[in-house]
């Protein structure tokens, strides 16, 4: 529990009002209760915390006849001393010597401060009727702290909760606003440093050497600390991500010296909080949120608060996640869908006219006629063939997916040659190739069409054949690179399928 200490409105006119002496107090404790009663109502109906409180300390001054009364709080972690709010004397100045009188002030059974006078009026002594107006002016200050408290917790508590809702609104905003996964989590990571009033935000999302990397960052620091915390690492063996690991905060009044921490980042925080992204049970990766050292340690609301907010910030993410897949889907069934039209449509076509082609040739009589139309077979063959390779490069997964060995061979040849050459496949070329022989398919694919590119061919073939039997009877792989007008001569090159070499 902690107390709201700090008066919105300072001492205000407290100087003139110091300068002049409290009023005689009436005669008798009970000639003193309406008086009591009246300053009760008037501290109740103020609902600013430092004029309710010098109200309390020139209440107590004035019905107990002191030449001095002060509310003294303690900080807001309920430990040294706070605000100091005094009547009859100057702040900082020593209460005048003689009888003094002091009453815990208490909100919901913790002491969050002291209401006292000092010196009274006639040089005596406070009596049992003092006492008992102090007392229940003490109560009239834990009243005022409790409804401040109550109504900055619900501030915060606003400004959290809509906080996360704006989150959440703007990772589903949609691609018009860049709602990417880098977006996402640069969106919370900001979003939680402002709300926390906090020097750093960063989300840390699992390494693939183990431990967690910072992937997104809002800092008020320089850009030195910006560019070296980017990227940073939380090493696997730290006792601070077996924590986040298990699901658990990890909160501390001074990251730099705290014994958890054995990253290097640590050095530049105090008070931090480092809140898991939980969703189903799974831990999806973690939120920073740093203060500079020597600033106040996050409070028992805050820390509350941040839980929470990181728990709606995880289900945002999870949110993007599936909102991309849906789009990423889509695309891919429209990319099928241009496929099968491909396939279907124009190759059949295709198909179709270079049989009557074919079958005008044999019928013709004059040999230029019959050369023309070969020529014209072959090169619907050739479209063909694009067309088919086409089809095969729609069919490849997401760029963000490890490529396999079709893609790759796509890559490879689009970039060397600068456009979309001729490539044909032959059979399950991604299940039965495996990693050591397609390293070495790309790597001849690469030096076949180097040399091709230096001759600039019109149109270069590459076939890819899983099916091909070797020379020596077993089944391999088979490479052949060629330009259809015979202009380069044919490079092949062959692998047996389980591994060793061949010819």
């Amino acid at each position: 529990m902690r107390c709201a200490l700090k008066p919105s409105d300072p001492a205000g006119d407290l100087p003139d009002r110091t300068a002049q002496r409290p009023p005689a107090p009436p005669a008798g404790p009970f000639s003193r209760l309406p008086h009591l009663w009246e300053e009760r109502g008037a501290i109740g109906s103020d609902h600013d915390l430092g004029r309710a409180l010098d109200r309390i300390a020139e209440a107590a001054a004035s019905l107990t006849g002191a030449h001095h009364a002060a509310v003294a709080l303690r900080d807001a972690d309920g430990g040294g001393p706070g605000e100091l709010i005094t009547h009859g004397v100057s702040p900082g100045a020593a209460p005048p010597a003689g009888a003094s009188l002091e009453m815990p002030i208490q909100v919901e059974g913790e002491v969050c401060g002291t209401l006292y006078v000092a010196g009274k009026g006639d040089g005596g002594e406070f009596g049992d009727g003092d006492r008992h107006l102090v007392r229940v002016l003490a109560a009239e200050a834990g009243l005022a702290l409790s409804n401040a408290r109550m109504h900055a917790t619900a501030r915060q508590r606003r400004r959290w909760i809509e906080g996360a809702a704006s989150v959440t609104t703007a990772l589903l905003a949609g691609p018009e606003t860049r709602s990417t996964a880098t977006h996402a989590l640069t969106v919370v990571a900001e979003q939680g440093r402002e709300l926390a009033e906090a020097a750093t935000g960063a989300v840390l999302l699992p390494h693939a050497e183990g431990g967690m990397e910072v992937v997104a960052i809002s800092t008020v620091l320089s850009e030195d600390v910006r560019t070296e915390a980017f990227h940073g690492w939380i090493p696997p063996a730290s006792p601070v991500l077996h924590q986040l690991h298990a699901g658990l905060a990890v909160f501390s009044d001074d990251f730099a010296a705290d014994p958890r921490s054995i990253s290097p980042l640590s050095r530049h925080y105090g008070p931090t909080m480092l809140l898991p992204l939980r969703s189903n049970g799974r831990v999806l990766g973690a939120l920073a949120l740093c203060r500079m050292s020597g600033d106040r340690r996050f409070s028992h609301t805050e820390r509350t608060l941040g839980t929470q907010f990181a728990a709606q910030a995880a289900v945002a993410l999870v949110l993007v996640d599936r909102h991309r897949d849906r789009e990423r889907l889509a695309v891919f069934e429209d990319r099928d869908r241009i496929a099968r039209d491909l396939h279907d449509l124009v190759i059949q076509r295709l198909f179709a006219t270079g049989m009557l082609l074919e079958t005008a040739r044999r019928k013709a009589l004059l040999p230029e006629v019959q050369e023309g139309l070969g020529e014209a077979i072959d090169e619907l063959d050739a479209t063909i063939q694009e067309i088919r390779t086409a089809i095969i490069a729609l069919q490849q997964g997401p760029s963000e997916a490890p490529p396999g060995l079709r893609t790759r061979v796509l890559r490879a040849a689009g970039a060397a040659l600068g456009g979309r050459p001729s490539v044909q496949f032959v059979g399950p070329v991604d299940a039965r190739v495996d990693e050591r022989t397609g390293r070495e398919l790309l790597a001849a694919l690469d030096r076949a069409l180097t040399s091709v590119a230096a001759t600039s061919p019109p149109r270069v073939s590459v076939v890819v054949d899983t099916t091909a039997t070797l020379l020596d009877g077993r089944r391999g792989v088979r490479l052949t690179v060629r330009s259809p007008d015979g202009s380069y001569p044919p490079v092949t090159w062959e692998r047996p399928l389980d591994g060793r070499s061949g010819s």
